[in-house]
């Protein structure tokens, strides 16, 4: 349930004004979370270990760049027994496959600070193509990059055998990011 990007996407903002430019991410203050249902009850967890690196011209937001890797045994899903779980080779299989990866692969601007960032997202081996929504927020010389996306949790084999399907947990991971990159 790798955002990531989930990832992720971290990246774009674009300003008519003067050039701005973001790099690197604030590990302390970014943050990546996701919902899900599980026997129709809402669930929330996060992921406490990543790190991502940012470029960014707001005057040339097509030429951005970010990268995000999310260590997979760092989520927590509510319970130690379901984090112990989620390690096994049926969900993340983190023994082989440690690291979710979000590599952003083209920016578009949407305007209102609204960027669709376009990517490649790894999880157990697989990578398929994933867009995510995002905004950007000017604060003080910080760029506050929020941006979600659903992960179908079936394109990643990230439940199998029992746990494949919906019946049990929805297939649908809803990714929430926030992403804290300083102007430079």
């Amino acid at each position: 349930m790798s955002p990531v990007a989930i990832l992720v996407l971290i990246l774009a903002f674009y300003s008519s004004a003067q050039a701005v430019e973001y790099n690197d991410v604030n590990r302390t203050a970014s943050q990546i979370s996701f919902t899900y249902k599980q026997l129709g009850q809402r669930v929330y967890g996060t992921f406490s270990e990543f790190e991502g690196t940012l470029t960014f011209d707001t005057q040339k937001p097509e030429a951005g760049h970010a990268l995000l890797k999310i260590q997979l045994a760092s989520i927590d899903a509510g319970s130690p027994d379901a984090n112990d779980e989620l390690q096994r080779a049926s969900w993340f299989d983190t023994a082989t496959y440690p690291v979710g990866v979000y590599e952003s692969t083209g920016v578009a601007a949407l305007g209102d600070n609204r960027f669709k960032i376009s990517g490649n997202l790894t999880i157990k081996g697989t990578t398929r193509p994933v867009d995510v929504d995002v905004v950007l927020k000017e604060q003080s010389g910080i760029g506050v990059f929020d941006g979600e996306f659903i992960l179908k949790r079936g394109d990643f084999k990230i439940g199998e055998g029992e746990w494949a399907g919906n019946s049990v947990v929805s297939n649908d991971i809803n990714i929430k990011f926030k992403m804290v990159a300083p102007q430079r």
